[in-house]
């Protein structure tokens, strides 16, 4: 799946901004790239887990696989994110969770030009200095807490 973006502008000192027809296509592996390092970056994130939880334990994946603890859905209303995250232990679940997704949608609309429909982070663990445990709130069918921003 690709996303697409419509014609770019370019920068001309005598003219300022001038079309350049023609389309952008951006592939899923550039998109989870960008979404990944944002993720790497952003405060109270330790890494990723992958989507799916093997015998319901949460396993944080090394920093190289970062795209496997994210999903990308493409529609005509703009670009659908999961992410899998493990958080340090102590801070805000919450207000990381919502910086995350805030600096996700910035990075996608500012370096891609792509719209965003919605953000959801999966909280699926919580590190410790020794390890990270999963939250003892999670169902047994392996959901997990979420933040979501539409």
């Amino acid at each position: 799946m690709q996303a697409e973006t419509g014609s770019r502008m370019s920068d001309s000192p005598e003219q300022g901004k001038v079309p350049i027809a023609g389309n952008l296509s951006i592939t899923d592996a550039v998109i989870t790239d960008l979404i990944g390092y944002a993720a790497r970056e952003s405060y109270g994130i330790v890494g990723m887990t992958a989507p799916t939880l093997q015998d319901g334990i949460a396993k944080l994946l090394p920093r190289r696989a970062l795209s496997r603890g994210i999903t990308v859905e493409n529609s005509t209303e703009g670009i659908s994110v999961n992410l899998h995250v493990v958080i340090e232990q102590g801070v805000n679940l919450s207000e990381v969770s919502r910086n995350l997704a805030d600096r996700i949608r910035f990075v996608l609309t500012s370096y891609a030009n792509l719209s965003v429909r919605d953000i959801t982070v999966h909280v699926r663990g919580i590190h410790t200095s020794a390890r990270f445990v999963q939250p003892s709130l999670a169902e047994p069918s392996g959901s997990s807490a979420s933040q979501r921003e539409g």
